[in-house]
């Protein structure tokens, strides 16, 4: 059954009290509680087991290559697909990238995701999207024949999304949830190019894509061992805005509020609340300095997407052919990953997913005002949604990185907040839910004149 109670907060801001109440829902401490560390141990010793991932490996042989991989990933959502009466859509996207698109494509080959399509029972069109990557590689990025385990990178990703399926699949949502195995990402992100491409051109209504790259490593190059933090990447703004909303920005604020940062501030805040021994980190950049990863071509499409990892790399066990040199052991094996850490993470994109897909879409056209006036003004298009219940405004100083005030406002489509200055603050709208949960924050893209 499902069950909500309420945390209440109070905040002086010297105008006055102001008083913003965060609904929980209980559901969220199941999936969090049902991740399994044997489970995905399971998966990831499984997915090990095919000797090399590498996107050019083989691709006709039933126990070692991509090939097998690929098919086994697409047998497993199957399973978890009958164990919920066909509720998963699972399907492959194929695409031939021939010899020489990039220096790492050495042969023609076939760049296949496997995708699994939970479908939303009110806006079936509308995504989020939780990924991993299929591929591996050891330290010369075309040896597609050597052993090449990729136990961290990225089996601990794939397996993931394979659990959060199995979590999820009990539940019913409005919106739907895709879980995929991204190919061709060592060679240069080309699964989820083609996803976004086609994501683009079937006019998909992209929430936000979690892309997990190495959720499973606790003990960084640093000598740090810790298994209660993890990191949020996200891009301040959209690299598909205009010029005039540039040049916006340079007048109204909003250098940090693009649509990737937003989401990086539902997954920090969500895991705040139902997870409080893990310390989310967000961090102000796409992805690791001069790297990448596979919500990068999601990015670049104008969706909202972030990667979600592990906070203490170990550059010896990425990119490492097997070896031993001056007493160190080099590669990315099984026995250096930490499972119930990965497990961590795995209910960390549930809880997401799953709030995400249960919220209401986020208010559109969500418009500013109260220049030169001692109030601001907020307004917004009305959200057509069954669970709507109405709309919290969210405030915070300008130096913030998190939101830290709200106010709940019922089901309106204007607001102004009275004796707060607009000069003063960042301001952004959130459409909630009758079960508490609540949309990503939209931050104003018009101003009230």
């Amino acid at each position: 059954m499902k069950k909500l109670f309420t945390l209440t907060f109070i905040g002086l801001l010297g105008i006055g009290t102001v008083m913003a109440q965060t609904e929980v829902d209980l559901r969220m401490y199941d999936i969090i509680e049902a991740s399994s560390p044997s489970r995905l141990q399971k998966d990831i010793t499984k997915l090990v087991g095919f000797g090399t991932r590498h996107t050019l490996s083989d691709t006709v042989s039933q126990t070692r290559g991509i090939g097998a991989a690929r098919r086994w990933i697409k047998s497993e959502f199957e399973r978890i697909s009958r164990a919920c009466g066909n509720c998963l859509e699972v399907k492959y996207q194929r695409t031939l990238e021939k010899k020489g698109a990039n220096a790492r494509i050495v042969k023609d080959v076939e760049v296949v995701n496997v995708i699994a399509i939970q479908r939303g029972t009110e806006f079936p069109n509308r995504y989020v999207i939780m990924s991993g990557d299929i591929d591996s590689r050891v330290s010369d990025a075309n040896n597609f024949t050597d052993e090449s385990p990729g136990a961290n990178d990225n089996a601990t990703g794939m397996a993931g999304a394979l659990e959060a399926a199995r979590l999820l699949s009990k539940y019913k949502f409005p919106s739907s949830i895709i879980y995929v195995g991204l190919s061709g990402e060592e060679q240069g992100l080309f699964g989820g190019g083609h996803m976004a491409k086609m994501a683009k051109e079937e006019g998909w209504d992209i929430v936000g894509v979690l892309n997990n790259d190495m959720i499973g490593n606790i003990e960084g190059i640093d000598g740090v061992i810790d298994n209660k933090s993890f990191r949020i990447f996200s891009e301040p703004t959209p690299v598909t805005e205009t010029e005039r909303e540039r040049r916006s920005r340079r007048f109204y604020g909003g250098e940090v509020d693009g649509i990737s940062r937003q989401l990086a501030r539902f997954i920090h805040k969500s895991v705040s609340t139902y997870m409080p021994d893990m310390k989310p980190k967000m961090i102000y950049r796409l992805d690791r300095f001069g790297r990448g990863g596979h919500h990068r071509p999601f990015n670049d499409a104008g969706f909202a997407g972030i990667r979600i990892m592990e906070t203490h790399e170990n550059y010896n066990r990425q990119h490492q052919d097997l070896r031993t040199e001056n007493g160190i052991k080099y590669g990315d094996v099984l026995e250096k990953v930490n499972f119930d850490y990965v497990a961590k993470l795995t209910a960390v994109n549930a809880i997401n997913l799953a709030g995400l897909a249960w919220a209401p879409p986020q208010p559109k056209n969500v418009k500013i005002g109260g220049i030169v006036k001692p109030d601001t003004q907020l307004a917004w298009e009305k959200v057509n949604a069954k669970n709507l219940a109405g709309y919290k405004i969210y405030w915070r100083e300008t130096t913030s990185p998190q939101w830290e005030y709200s106010r709940y406002v019922g089901d309106v489509t204007e607001f102004t907040l009275k004796g707060i200055v607009i000069d003063n603050f960042l301001f952004g709208v959130a459409a909630v839910g009758k079960d508490g949960n609540e949309s990503v924050v939209v931050f104003p893209s018009a101003i009230i004149r």
